[in-house]
Formats: C-alpha cells, structure tokens, sequence
C-alpha cells in the first residue's frame, strides 16, 4: 500500500503547485521515495514534480484515460515508492465543461481513495474562512477533506484568526507559508516557464519551496495522513503490447523546446519493441543511426523558433526522413516544427502549411474521430484529446485531416507515414496506435 495524498484547492492560483512541489521535495529531503502526479492534462508542473522527487511527472486524467484506468496508472508510477503527493488541478470541484465534475481533482480522489488537503490563499481570509471550508466539507460525501495548509498568510495575528476559523469547524493546519515573492516562478503565455527550459533558475525555485513546506509544514503530519489511505483493489498499469519484431529506432524528441510528452508513450514504444532516442532538435545535428520513426510531442518551439530554424541540418534530415514515408507522430509543438515557417522562421516544411502566435488561447478537451487511415489510427477510431496553444497553422488542415470532431473543421494533417495535429492524446488510452505506428516503423 502506497501512502497517498491529494493538494486541492478552492481555485487556481491558490499555490497547489508551491506547496505540492515543495512538499515531495521536503519528503524526499528526510529520505523518503516519493512518486508524483498531477491531475489533468498538464504538462508544465510535472517537469517541477520532477525535479522535486528524482522520478518521472505523471498525469492522471480520467477525461483523457477514462476512469478505470486511473488507479492502474497511480499504481504503476507509485512502485517503489514511500508516499505518493497528487497535485490537483483548477478548484477542488472543477472538471470537464457540461459535466458534473469529470476529471477534477475530488473525482481523481475519490477514485484513489486518497485524503485531500486543502491549500488555502490566506490574503483577504479571515473567520469567513470557516464558512468556505464548511461548504467544501460538506459539498461531496466521497471526498475526505482532512486538512488545511495556509498560504499568503501576513502576519502570526493572521495566521492565529485563519487558524482558529479551521479550528471551528474541526479542520487541522497542517502549515502556513507565509508571503514571499521568493516562491514565485517565471510565467508564459501557458503557464509558468518549463522546468527544462528554467534549468538551474528551476532547481533553485524547487530548493526555495522546499525550503518553505520544511520550515512551515509539519511533514510528520502529512506523512500520518496519506499513511491513512486504504488499499487499492487495482492492478498496476502495464505497457501491454504485442512487441513487433525488428527493434525499430524510433527518436522521441525532447530537450528545452519539446517537454510536453507523457511517461507512459516512452514506456509504450520500449514494450512495443521499439529501441527509443532521444534527439534535441536545438543542439542535435542529425537524428539518431538507424531513425526508423519520429515522435516530436508538444512543447513550446515558439521560444526557440530562432535556434530551431539555424538547425538547419537537422531540419534536412527530418523533411527527409518524412518524405521517404516514415512514420512521424508530432502533436502541437511537433506541428509547428513540421510547417513550412513559424513567426517567419523557416522550419522542416515537411506540411505545406505555415505557423505565427496569435493573441487567443485556445484550450480544451476534444471528442475526435480519425476520418482517414494514418500511421496511429484507422478510419472512425476515437480518442479524446486536449488543445493547448496561442498559435495557429495556415492552413487548418490538410487534404486529409488526422481529426474531426463536433462543432469544428477538420483539424491537422495526414501525410504519407506524417500523422500532424495540435491535439495531445494520452497513449495509455489508445496502446494499440502505439503498436500501430512501431510496426509502420518495420514496415
């Protein structure tokens, strides 16, 4: 039994991802493993989640994953592990738009059992904070709020009222963090700045939240709570595929501009038979020997169009790579690399298509189906996927589309072994299009 506990909050921008990061890496500080998790589809705070406990980010999205396999999943990222920390996502309740609350963080909980632990911002709190805390209490049965962390508290005055609101209703403190504009992390047009991306700026942010949940938050406590979680009856998630023959290498890109992958695609690949590379399209380059396949995940190339359009040997061997008919996956930021240019900047032109930020954000979940036959999907599979990005490609789509789904054009591009799209799809979902694409990387 892996103990387990959940960081939520009232609504974002409370400090989930302070206290969550600085909390596995206070844990790890006394000796403990620690796995980390974050709810939803988030890619940014997983890159701090693992700096702060030395192992792999995951994501726990029922929306993307369905439901059932949320357990497995914890289960398989939690092995070898002391404690697991889960932060959540938006407010304690916030799901899936037109739902009673899919994918939130209490519906995460719920699944695992876990105890939540409320992160509270304390500016402009003071005994109405009683009544808040009574409301999430008592909201939903199924969620066992069992504890209080105080943060942006002013003052020992402040952090006494705070306390003794929580000490109406019978809610512990499990600390107070007190304002500090040391805690802070650099932010973007999508959130805060990659962990990759922020290197040693990054450590020394892990190190100060550390530094803050050890001082103000007492670990023994914590420890005490999640150790009350009960077994889980679910079996570890496996990367459960039929490996192809052939040992195909297939490069996975990554480093500073391409972060936005989930653990379990590696994982997939590897048991699909796949010999797995890395390559750092802003330092690589060539692709690495034998380069069978591509996968270019998201990311935010649009930081580092300048760097990626100098590499310009590397872009050759990828538009080379595309057009002899490999297979190559690239969601989001692999779009954009793809297209002929971004903001101006000649990239691989592999799509006859162009990319340029806009100023709109566009953001959500997708209930899409392949209309053609592609590299991952044969025609009329569905997959849910998310949309995260302030940029747009020239055109939506190619001749034939990777996607279409209510309400919307078709979206992204099918080409020869080319499957492009701006939507990320969780492979723990679809194990199959994974299989799919190592064996086109034989073929």
């Amino acid at each position: 039994m892996v103990a387990r506990l959940v960081i939520a909050a009232p609504s974002s921008g409370s400090g989930k991802t302070t206290v969550a990061t600085g909390l596995m890496a206070a844990l790890r500080r006394r000796g403990g493993r620690v796995a980390p998790f974050k709810v939803g589809p988030d890619y940014i705070d997983p890159g701090y989640h693992a700096l702060a406990a030395g192992l792999p980010g995951r994501n726990l999205d029922p929306v993307l994953v369905g439901e059932e396999r949320i357990a497995p999943l914890f289960r398989h990222g939690a092995r070898g592990t002391d404690i697991a920390v889960i932060e959540g996502v938006m407010g304690l309740f916030d799901g899936r738009i037109g739902t009673d609350g899919f994918g939130s963080t209490a519906h995460v909980a719920a699944l695992l059992q876990a105890p939540v632990v409320l992160v509270v911002d304390g500016r402009g709190q003071g005994r109405s904070l009683a009544a808040l805390l009574h409301g999430f209490r008592s909201y939903d049965a199924k969620i066992r709020l069992a504890g209080v962390i105080l943060n942006q508290v002013g003052s020992e005055r402040h952090e006494q009222v705070l306390t003794d609101a929580c000490g109406e209703i019978g809610l512990d403190v499990l600390g107070v963090l007190r304002r500090s504009d040391g805690l802070a992390v650099p932010s973007r047009h999508l959130g805060l700045v990659t962990a990759a991306e922020h290197g040693s700026v990054a450590v020394q942010a892990v190190e100060a939240m550390a530094d803050a949940v050890a001082a103000g938050v007492d670990l023994d406590a914590v420890s005490a709570l999640a150790a009350t979680a009960p077994e889980l009856a679910a079996q570890p998630w496996e990367p459960a595929v039929e490996p192809v023959a052939g040992n195909p290498v297939v490069a996975v890109a990554g480093g500073s501009a391409f972060t936005f992958g989930y653990a379990e695609h590696v994982e997939l690949l590897a048991a699909a038979g796949a010999q797995v590379a890395v390559v750092d399209p802003l330092r690589d380059k060539e692709l690495p020997d034998r380069t069978a396949g591509l996968v270019l995940p998201g990311g935010f190339p649009e930081q580092h169009a300048a760097e990626l359009s100098a590499n310009d040997s590397l872009r050759r061997e990828v538009a080379d790579l595309a057009r002899a008919g490999a297979p190559v996956h690239a969601e989001c930021g692999g779009l954009l690399y793809l297209a002929k240019e971004l903001d101006g900047r000649p990239l691989c032109g592999v799509l006859d298509a162009t990319a340029a930020m806009t100023s709109r954000l566009t953001l959500g979940y997708r209930d899409a189906l392949a209309p053609v036959e592609s590299t991952l999907h044969s025609i009329g599979d569905r997959v849910t996927g998310h949309e995260f990005h302030r940029t747009a490609v020239t055109p939506r789509h190619g001749a034939q589309p990777a996607w279409r789904w209510r309400g919307a054009e078709p979206e992204g591009f099918v080409q020869d072994g080319v499957h492009a799209s701006y939507l990320h799809t969780h492979p723990a979902a679809a194990p199959q299009a994974v299989r799919r694409f190592v064996e086109r990387c034989v073929k």
